[in-house]
């Protein structure tokens, strides 16, 4: 059974690995007499949150009755806000249909267990215990959710591309946590997060989310968070599924770690890494970073100009408006406990040599700024990346990683 731990940080938080060896033990005994599913990537990901509390309150995979409830109204069956469905989606063909019309699998009817095997080691993660099977409709999913059927978004790509009609739901027990090779100093999980912030006796702490390297608009962002807010920053990019094309994890937290030493003083951030995988789901998925950020102890978010947006459709436009997602994150503030900090994008006054947000700039003030394409199309050619926008060692170790991105592809 999940054990749940209050603490002055987040309220409630669900942690699912039994403590007990003895019951590890006759999990792990009984996981290999099971039917399995393999994860998926994304799988992986969600179930990691799942089992350490990131995705509190769930304790498994949605089943039909939460699913419709997220979809149509952000909704889970008892009321409390949730944003985007959590799923497991499995592959017909591998296991017999009791009753093709019914799409009931015979061996996960409800009651029956299966094991959750880790793709990377084929290690047997979890135990669920299936409460029920059931078909999903991608286009409303992919309207109700992520308001369009446009496949320029990822997740909607992904959805109709590599998503499977049936989903198995119902709640886990773990056995091994998701293991890691890299950086194993800053994977954290939420009762970590929560005990170092209480060990620092921090009782504010605000969060910022990232996919991207970050450059100096991000520290002074960051910085200004911090004192708006008289708190401790809380620095935790996701190094889950992010966008396709995105530059990789690892060269990714090369940077975050770089970036972590410019801090003044240096126990005014906290840096530590979130297996999420991104659905680029703008204003809903900042409900999900808000639920997410308040579980890992975090008092405060950050929510910047088009928050997780996932850039522009087939006739140009943005999939989301460039501030729907901190309107919708303020409406729901009360209900996801914590605390809204909404930013706009920061650009430099050459002439001034700072950076100010772009609302607070009069017209016809020079400005300069470097697009994310800008920048990858830079590091490609070797062009220089002026010091007023990024620092000269984070320069150097993106323009190492994609050197060997470009030996790798080729």
């Amino acid at each position: 059974m999940a054990s749940q731990r209050i603490t002055p940080y987040g309220g409630v938080l669900k942690d699912l690995i039994a403590r007990d060896a003895g019951i590890r033990d006759q999990l792990a005994a009984e996981a290999e007499t099971l039917p399995k599913i393999q994860l998926t990537d994304r799988q992986l990901c969600d179930l990691e949150l799942i089992m350490n509390g990131g995705f509190s309150p769930l304790s498994g995979f949605f089943t039909k009755e939460m699913y419709d409830g997220v979809v149509e109204n952000m909704r889970l069956p008892d009321g409390t806000l949730w944003p985007i469905p959590i799923y497991l989606d499995v592959d017909a063909e591998k296991f017999n249909l009791e009753n093709d019309s019914a799409r009931q699998f015979s061996t996960l009817v409800a009651g029956s267990r299966v094991t959750l095997v880790n793709p990377k080691d084929n290690v047997n993660l979890a135990i669920l215990t299936v409460a029920d099977t059931y078909k999903t409709d991608f286009n409303n999913e992919a309207l109700k959710v992520y308001g369009t059927t446009d496949d320029l978004h990822p997740a909607v790509k992904y959805l109709f591309t590599s998503t499977n009609a049936i989903n198995v739901g119902g709640e886990i027990q773990a056995i091994n946590q998701v293991s890691h090779q890299d950086f194993i100093e800053i994977r954290l999980t939420p009762a970590q997060t929560r005990a170092h912030f209480i060990e620092n006796d921090t009782d504010r702490v605000v969060a910022f989310q990232t996919r991207n390297p970050m450059h100096r608009a991000h520290l002074e962002l960051t910085v200004r968070a911090g004192k708006k807010v008289d708190a401790k920053i809380f620095v935790q990019p996701v190094v889950g599924m992010t966008k396709p094309g995105d530059i990789d994890y690892v060269t990714r937290v090369k940077v975050y770690k770089m970036i972590m030493e410019h801090y003044d003083p240096k126990d005014s951030a906290f840096l530590s890494l979130l297996p999420l995988a991104m659905r680029m789901g703008g204003p809903k998925e900042a409900i999900l970073h808000a639920i997410i950020r308040r579980n890992y102890g975090a008092t405060h978010l950050i929510v910047g100009r088009d928050h997780a947006g996932p850039g522009s459709d087939k006739q140009g436009n943005l999939f989301y408006g460039p501030y729907e997602a901190q309107e919708l994150a303020a409406k729901y503030e009360s209900e996801l406990g914590i605390t809204i900090v909404p930013f706009s994008m920061l650009t430099y006054l050459p002439e001034e040599d700072r950076y100010e947000e772009i609302e607070k700039i009069t017209p016809g003030t020079k400005t300069l700024n470097i697009s994310g394409t800008e920048l990858r199309r830079r590091l490609v050619t070797g062009e220089e990346i002026p010091n007023w926008f990024s620092f000269d060692n984070v320069v150097a170790v993106l323009r190492e990683g994609q050197r060997l991105a470009s030996e790798k592809s080729n």
